[in-house]
């Protein structure tokens, strides 16, 4: 127990020193207790995934306190490690100690050093008890903790309108998702014995695995189907999946390092952590399990090909998590969770280390994102890019890196599945592995080969302003300090080696096999990718027969032909389909359409609910209305007081003779026969 509270806590207590006595401690005190209680935790996290591989431990499954206790129910904090969220923790940690790190030198030069730091390390703890908790409260306290905290760091440089648009956004879209969570987590209270202790409600399935419930009068659905498509809706907002997927590129607002930790290890892969945890209740619904692979292949395809027309380096990299999100998606809907979780784990390091790779390249160019002023930083920045070229390699699927083992382990399964859209998706991710080959690669060679674009005329000192840095024509670009170098070759390691190293007892073995249950008889896909695994090397090998790696070779061939050897073919290309361009330079017009309908249309009605409503309503008729209608009977009243005695004495008299005869009425109806 005292283990496991470390784990949580010492990155919470980092992050309060940090915050609350920033000041006091200074800046090299700020990162030094935040980076010493992610460490401790990484560590401590490394230590119980040991053991939970080496040993016969049991799962740990208790609750540390109860804070409210309501007609039977209990709310309590507690923690439930097992093998699923010791590879989280691992995951979680890791990462977010290599961004930390990173973050001393990306953030050097900012005002809001300690104030950074404080958030970094609170994001970290927020995911780190989503990850551990044993019931849906807990959960939900992480869940909506990860939202919190990443609205303060999307909206860091809260002096930019665009910074508060972006953070805004992120947190009505989540909320959105969160609104079908909570449904979900009721439905689950209501129906599933009263308990929102998940060993309680996975006891309680089979008393209602055949239940149903009424949305509409006459229209039976599922209780099962209807409840995990609601814990999905909450995922959707997490994890970017379409149609909740507008957040995540306008995230890039915030500083490179929380894009990295954002969309690397914590907070989009909450949802694929949730849905590979409810298991035992998406095995007994083919239905919800339809409907995440339909989300996933729309995300993982159509993301993809936003990410190919982007001009920001950021921005590529996050389409191209967008569409690893819909892999891992997918990957959950074939019932193969323990593939998803092994790409989120595959990912979280290359794409760590794409992002913080990416914020090197932005240093180098003096903070311009812009691909269309690099180009040749090559031998200006060595470290970066080799770095940067294995972290494209790990995600295209290139044999033997880390991206390989994951992604094609998806598409086996998916081809695998037999739900009635599999089909289709596999097609879908097929194709995406083109558009992605194609997307990486074309950053790749626009920033790190050919001409020195910043050194032309037209760039030069036009660019470089105060509202947009960058470099003059003369300036050269610079590598990186060890600060940030180092945490790029530390991801870089596992970015290779961790896919080859962790593919067989993740996904063959009985690692998972307490943790994550599958229906291995209605949903075969894990089982038949199993029976066609023969070695690490064999499934490289095999590649070569498979349309995948020859789509992978065809994409960074074309980019390279594009942007290296005829860079005005693609100029050419946008204007012969202009159209089909607009419609991926506008985002499907989905920002458009959430704006004028939702956001104007929510302004509409807060607009007719203060003119009606308020005004009207409550201002003219209620309260200036009731003040009318006392002056009016006030006014009549007033006439009645004369002043006159005979008048009051006249009024007395026809007064008493009208409550006799009210009194004696009854008596005089009888006397006289009615």
């Amino acid at each position: 127990m005292s283990i496991y509270l470390i784990i949580a806590l010492a990155p919470l207590i980092g992050s309060l020193l940090a915050g609350l006595c920033g000041k006091l401690i200074g800046r090299r005190g700020a990162h030094s207790v935040t980076i010493a209680g992610v460490a401790i935790s990484a560590a401590l996290s490394a230590w119980v995934l040991y053991g939970l591989m080496n040993g016969p431990r049991q799962p740990f499954d208790e609750n540390v306190y109860t804070w409210l206790t309501m007609g039977g129910l209990d709310f309590s904090v507690g923690f439930l490690i097992d093998n699923l969220t010791a590879t989280m923790l691992v995951i979680v940690t890791s990462v977010s100690l290599m961004v930390h790190i990173y973050t001393i030198g990306y953030m050097s030069d900012d005002d809001g050093y300690q104030r950074f730091f404080s958030y970094i390390s609170l994001f970290t703890f927020s995911m780190l008890m989503l990850v551990m908790s044993n019931n849906f409260i807990q959960l939900f306290f992480g869940w909506e903790a990860v939202g919190l905290v990443s609205y303060l760091l999307i909206g860091f440089y809260f002096k930019r309108d665009s910074a508060i648009f972006a953070n805004l956004k992120a947190f009505l879209v989540n909320r959105v998702g969160d609104f079908g969570f909570v449904l979900g987590i009721g439905l689950i209270l209501a129906y599933f014995g009263g308990s929102l202790r998940y060993a309680d409600v996975f006891q309680y399935i089979d008393q209602v695995k055949n239940a149903t419930i009424e949305l509409i009068p006459g229209h039976p659905w599922s209780l099962i189907t209807v409840t995990c498509i609601l814990l999905f809706v909450g995922a959707m907002g997490k994890s970017a999946q379409f149609p909740l997927h507008v957040w995540l590129p306008d995230s890039m607002e915030g500083p490179t390092p929380i894009s990295a930790l954002i969309h690397a290890a914590t907070m989009v892969t909450a949802g694929i952590f949730m849905v590979s945890r409810m298991s035992p209740l998406y095995e007994l619904s083919d239905t919800a399990l339809g409907v995440i692979m339909v989300s996933g292949t729309i995300t993982a395809l159509f993301m993809g090909f936003l990410g190919m027309i982007q001009n920001d380096i950021k921005r590529v990299i996050a389409y191209s998590t967008l569409s690893q999100l819909g892999y891992m998606t997918v990957a959950l809907g074939a019932s193969a969770y323990n593939i998803a979780v092994f790409h989120v784990m595959t990912h979280a390091f290359f794409k760590a280390l794409l992002f913080l790779a990416a914020g090197s390249v932005i240093m180098g160019m003096h903070h311009d994102q812009d691909m269309r002023h690099m180009g040749g930083l090559r031998k200006y920045m060595p470290v970066t890019w080799i770095c940067m070229l294995i972290g494209s390699l790990s995600l295209i699927g290139t044999p033997f890196f880390s991206g390989f083992y994951s992604k094609d382990s998806i598409i086996d399964a998916v081809k695998a599945s037999n739900l009635p859209f599999s089909s289709i998706a596999y097609v879908a991710l097929v194709a995406s592995v083109f558009v992605t080959a194609f997307y990486s690669f074309r950053l790749y060679f626009l920033v790190f080969h050919g001409e020195e674009k910043w050194r032309k005329a037209e760039h030069g000192e036009h660019h470089h302003s105060e509202e947009h840095h960058g470099l003059r024509p003369q300036d050269n670009p610079h590598e990186s300090p060890l600060v940030v170098t180092i945490p790029l070759i530390l991801l870089a390691i596992p970015s290779v080696f961790v896919g080859m190293w962790a593919i067989k007892p993740m996904l063959f073995s009985d690692f998972y096999q307490h943790v994550i249950f599958i229906n291995s008889a209605a949903h075969p896909a894990l089982a038949t990718v199993e029976e066609e695994y023969h070695g690490i090397f064999a499934m490289a090998l095999h590649s070569l027969t498979t349309p995948v790696l020859w789509l992978v070779i065809a994409g960074v061939v074309l980019a390279w032909f594009f942007y290296m050897k005829k860079p005005h073919i693609p100029a050419r290309i946008v204007a012969s389909i202009r159209p089909v361009y607009t419609l991926l330079d506008n985002k499907y017009y989905l920002d458009a359409l959430y704006y004028n309908v939702f956001a104007k249309g929510s302004r509409l009605l807060g607009t007719l609910f203060w003119k009606v409503g308020d005004v009207f309503i409550i201002d003219k008729l209620i309260v200036n209305g009731a003040a009318r209608v006392v002056a009016t009977i006030a006014a009549l009243v007033r006439r009645i007081q004369t002043g006159y005695i005979y008048t009051y004495a006249t009024a007395m008299v026809v007064g008493v003779f009208v409550l006799v005869a009210w009194t004696f009425w009854p008596l005089l109806k009888t006397m006289f026969g009615g």
